[in-house]
């Protein structure tokens, strides 16, 4: 008796991956994919935006430096 409700109890967590795996799949056909030039337009706008904030750090950095370097000198 207890191997019966072993083997229902393996049938229901196997039913409920599969059931998983297939919602999932659904999902997935719905979802609105990016084309390569949008993909390419998106990769590149993150990079250049990174550089810029990154200048940007630096320049910041590098002042405090020249201050904090001129008045405790």
């Amino acid at each position: 008796m207890a191997e019966k409700g072993k083997e229902s109890s393996l049938k229901q967590i196997a039913n409920k991956i599969v059931k998983l795996f297939k919602e999932v799949k659904s999902e997935l056909k719905k979802v609105v994919w990016l084309t390569r030039k949008q993909l390419i337009n998106n990769t590149i706008a993150v990079f250049a935006i990174c550089l810029l904030f990154g200048i940007i750090i630096w320049i910041v950095d590098f002042g405090f430096a020249r201050i904090f370097e001129f008045t405790f000198k």
